[in-house]
C-alpha cells in the first residue's frame, strides 16, 4: 500500500480516532500496521474487529475513496497530522482520524458557530435560525451545522442568502445525499462552502452515525446556538458536547406554552446564555485579533436593532394578534418580530395568549 491508501484503510476502521492513532503510532510506523497479525494488533490496544479490518482491509471502500478524491480538485482528505486539520477539533474527546472535504477546505480553519435544533421546527423557528445565520455571517463567522431537515437546513440557507460561508458536517460518506430534499442545498454548499465527513465516501447513512457527526459540528465551532429543541431533542446532545468541550452554549427562548422550546429553556436553566440577538453571541465568543475576525459592527435592523421599537409595540393590541400579522403591520420579518416579542414579553410589555400576543396595559 502507498501512504494515501494506508491512511484511507485506517480511516475505514470504526473507532480509529486521533487519540487511538497517537497511542499505537508510538509503537511502529503506519505502513507496518498492515504487516501485523490480528493478535499483534490487539496487543497494541485494538479490538478484535478493528484488527481484522486492518489485516483484511476493505479494498472496495478504499478504491472508491481514491476514485472520489481524483474526480474534482475541490475534494480533499485531511489527516490528523496535516496543518489543515482544525486545531479546535484536536481538543475534543474523540477527534476524528481524518476528514473528507468537498468545497473550500480553508473554511475549516475559520471562526465558526454551530446552529442546531429540531428536525421538525415551527415556521417561526426556521425563520429565526435563518436570520441568526445571516446576521452572524455578516459579522464574519462561518455557520456550521449538520444538513438535517429543519433548523440545520434553515441555518445553511440563511448563511448562503447573504453570500456567507457555511460548513455541513454529514453523518455518512460524501458520495451520498441525505436527506434527499437537500440535494440542491448540498450542491450549493459544495460550491460556496464545504461539505465534511469522517466517513469514507461510499459509507451510507445510519442512525448511529448522526450523534457521531454532532461531535464534529460542535468540535469545529467556538460555540453552539440551539434554536427550538424539545425536552428530549437530539439537539441537546450537541449542547452537551459543547459544554463538555468547554465551548459556549447559546439558546433562543420562547413561550412557556410552546413545547418545542422546552429543551432550550432547560439549557438556559443549566447555564446556557439566553440569546435574543447575534450581539448576545458575539460578546461571548473568545475572539481575538489572531482569528482575523472583527468585533461586531452595529447594523441597522441587524444585530443591534432596537428590540423595543415603539412602532412594533404599537402593532400589538388588546386582542390576540398573530405574529405574522404584527410582522406585516411593522414591515419586519417574522424572525425579527419573534425575537423582539420575546424581549418585550420578558420586560412585561406584552403577554402570550392563545392566538398570539396582547399588549399589557400598565396601571
Amino acid at each position: 500500500m502507498d501512504d494515501l491508501r494506508d491512511w484511507l484503510a485506517l480511516a475505514s476502521v470504526p473507532g480509529m480516532d486521533l487519540r487511538r492513532y497517537q497511542r499505537i503510532c508510538q509503537s511502529l510506523p503506519l505502513h507496518q500496521f498492515f504487516s501485523l497479525s490480528a493478535t499483534e494488533l490487539q496487543q497494541l490496544g485494538l479490538t478484535e474487529y478493528q484488527s481484522q479490518l486492518l489485516v483484511s482491509p476493505n479494498h472496495r471502500l478504499v478504491d472508491s475513496a481514491m476514485h472520489w478524491l481524483q474526480q474534482a480538485p475541490n475534494r480533499h482528505f485531511i489527516r490528523c497530522i496535516d496543518d489543515a486539520y482544525p486545531e479546535l477539533l484536536r481538543q475534543i474527546k474523540q477527534p476524528p482520524l481524518a476528514l473528507f472535504v468537498e468545497g473550500d477546505v480553508k473554511l475549516l480553519l475559520q471562526p465558526q458557530l454551530a446552529i442546531v435544533g429540531s428536525r421538525q421546527p415551527t415556521a417561526t423557528g426556521k425563520q429565526i435560525a435563518f436570520q441568526f445565520a445571516a446576521d452572524l455571517c455578516r459579522q464574519g463567522l462561518t455557520i456550521t451545522s449538520g444538513l438535517a431537515r429543519g433548523i440545520d437546513g434553515a441555518a445553511h440557507q440563511g448563511a448562503l442568502s447573504v453570500q456567507g460561508k457555511t460548513i455541513a458536517v454529514l453523518g455518512h460518506g460524501l458520495s451520498h445525499i441525505y436527506p434527499k430534499q437537500h440535494q440542491a442545498l448540498t450542491a450549493q454548499i459544495a460550491g460556496e462552502g464545504a461539505l465534511v465527513s469522517e466517513f469514507l465516501p461510499d459509507i451510507e447513512p445510519k442512525p448511529l452515525f448522526f450523534p457521531l457527526r454532532n461531535r464534529i459540528v460542535v468540535g469545529l465551532s467556538l460555540g453552539t446556538l440551539v434554536v427550538e429543541a424539545a425536552e428530549k431533542s437530539g439537539s441537546l446532545i450537541s449542547a452537551n458536547y459543547a459544554a463538555e468541550y468547554n465551548r459556549e452554549v447559546f439558546a433562543v427562548p420562547g413561550s412557556i406554552l410552546n413545547p418545542m422550546v422546552a429543551g432550550c429553556h432547560q439549557l438556559i436553566q443549566q447555564g446556557a446564555k439566553l440569546t435574543r440577538s447575534c450581539a448576545d453571541i458575539m460578546e461571548e465568543l473568545p475572539i481575538s485579533a489572531a482569528t482575523g475576525l472583527n468585533k461586531p459592527v452595529k447594523r441597522k435592523n441587524n444585530c443591534q436593532q432596537d428590540l423595543f421599537e415603539p412602532s412594533l409595540l404599537a402593532n400589538v393590541g388588546d386582542e390576540a394578534t398573530a405574529i405574522d400579522v404584527i410582522a406585516a403591520r411593522a414591515q419586519l420579518s417574522v424572525a425579527e418580530v419573534t425575537i423582539a416579542l420575546l424581549q418585550l414579553e420578558l420586560s412585561g410589555e406584552v403577554a402570550v395568549v392563545p392566538g398570539g400576543y396582547i399588549r399589557v396595559r400598565r396601571a
